[in-house]
């Protein structure tokens, strides 16, 4: 039953994931990585595809070895969560009572983003 529920779980998050490769403003690998992980309890065949995937294998193997996001991921992170921000704020038109909740959040996500070690060396397949 476990194992079902890992499994239904980490489609969900690849097909969420593969929804964010194409949508600009929805994130991809973050979703990528919880299929991953999922994965890892359910079908360590498709935990095996994902992480040999040539585009985006590189970025899960360097966080689940060594919890690192590239200088490229970070910037393309933040950007997007900036851009994300901005775009909310110029459509929503939000009140100080959900904008400033909203920017505190997207300040917090992108400081732990910027904060993360870059990988250093070959990322094991």
């Amino acid at each position: 039953m476990t194992r079902a529920l890992y499994f239904g779980l980490g489609c969900l998050m690849l097909a969420l994931g593969a929804i964010g490769a194409v949508l600009p403003l929805m994130p991809t690998t973050i979703f990528l990585i919880a299929a991953a992980w999922c994965f890892a309890r359910s079908s360590p065949r498709l935990e095996a595809w994902l992480l040999a995937h040539p585009r985006f294998g590189p970025a899960l193997r360097a966080w689940r070895d060594q919890r690192a996001i590239s200088r490229g991921s970070k910037l393309l992170a933040c950007t997007g969560m900036a851009l994300g921000f901005v775009i909310f704020w110029t459509t929503a038109s939000p009140g100080p009572l959900v904008a400033i909740p909203v920017a505190a959040a997207l300040v917090v996500c992108a400081a732990y983003v910027a904060t993360r070690p870059e990988p250093r060396g070959q990322v094991r397949r």
